[in-house]
């Protein structure tokens, strides 16, 4: 069996499943190991995005001819539009360009929001915004933070100023609740080329947006606190949000709302084709068995360790629990000739 659901909905249910895995994980961090970790897993995490992904994200854009305060700016607005983020825009000067993240907050999605300290918001900040001059070569580029939802206010919002002088490293972010963004102007706001950007194409990079926060974090997990101690918090994570949402990503990808092992097999197969992986679903006499070869959430990683196969497991461990709580889940993996391989058995506990 071999069947590949395609489309929007399956890359949309992707994104959606990643999405909660990287919020599920930053708020399992806050509560089990308390808000100086999690910031500093949060700020570790956008360095990186930011190291792989700004500069090559400006050119790939055409907006990296543009002032330092403007490119980032458009950057922010631009990038986070194609993930599916609401967020605004707003030109002042060549030197001072306005970004807005509107409620409801992606990155914090639903009640969320509530769990997340002050200090994480500022983390991501500081790791990404406030470093954009720097990636620049611009040290008098720095970014000022006039709201934070996570403080209840009425969304994160600031601004990119290009200062008179370089900036010392504490100056790169700064704070000023005082000042007020300007009104969003939507025809004024940057677009993407209507042909380049069709809405399938903006789906399926919503799913690489998401995807690509967890191939991050699981990376920088355990380079910070080691194989086991990550190992055990994100598979505990990616186990509870396999339980949560299993049943709204089986019904995105259309598999059959049956408790047999078959239909959980026809799922990880859906799953794993809507994430760009090659899957097979074949009937044993031991039960039902799954086979992947390639894995494009971490293949290419270089300091990815091998012990993110099984803190990514546990998301199918716990869709399994929501699935049918009487069937038991065994997956091996090895690396192979086209990356990372797995296979799984689905039969009876």
């Amino acid at each position: 069996m071999n069947d590949k659901p395609s489309g929007e909905h399956a890359w949309r249910a992707v994104a959606e499943w990643y999405h909660a895995y990287f919020t599920g994980t930053v708020l399992s961090t806050v509560t089990r190991c308390g808000t100086p970790r999690a910031a500093e897993l949060v700020y570790e995490v956008f360095c990186r995005q930011r190291h792989e992904r700004f500069l090559p994200g400006l050119h790939k854009l055409g907006i990296s001819h543009l002032p330092p305060a403007v490119a980032a700016a458009q950057y922010h607005y631009l990038s986070n539009h194609i993930g599916g983020v609401a967020v605004q825009y707003m030109y002042e000067s060549d030197r001072k360009a306005w970004i807005r993240y509107c409620a409801p907050r992606w990155l914090w999605s639903g009640t969320a929001l509530c769990a997340i300290p002050s200090e994480v918001s500022r983390a991501m900040l500081a790791g990404w915004h406030a470093h954009n001059g720097v990636s620049l070569n611009n040290l008098r580029l720095g970014f000022v933070c006039t709201k934070q939802a996570v403080d209840g206010q009425s969304g994160l919002e600031g601004y990119y100023y290009e200062y008179e002088r370089e900036l010392q490293p504490h100056e790169r972010l700064r704070f000023a609740r005082n000042e007020d963004a300007p009104d969003f102007v939507g025809a004024a706001a940057p677009t993407l080329p209507t042909l380049a950007w069709p809405a399938t194409r903006l789906a399926k990079a919503s799913r690489n947006y998401a995807m690509e926060y967890m191939r991050s974090t699981l990376a920088v997990a355990v380079n910070l606190w080691g194989p086991h101690e990550a190992t055990s918090l994100l598979r505990l994570t990616a186990k509870m949000i396999g339980l949560q949402f299993y049943h709204q990503t089986a019904r995105a990808l259309s598999v059959p709302a049956q408790p047999s092992a078959l239909a959980f097999g026809q799922f990880i197969a859906a799953l794993a084709h809507a994430q760009g992986d090659s899957c097979e679903v074949s009937q044993t006499a031991e039960g039902v068995r799954v086979t992947q070869r390639g894995w494009r959430l971490m293949d290419g990683v270089a300091d990815a360790h091998p012990c993110v196969a099984q803190a990514w497991n546990g998301l199918l461990e716990g869709a399994l629990d929501a699935h049918n709580h009487r069937l038991a889940l065994r997956m091996s993996s090895q690396v192979g000739a086209r990356g990372r391989e797995f296979d799984w058995l689905i039969a009876r506990a």
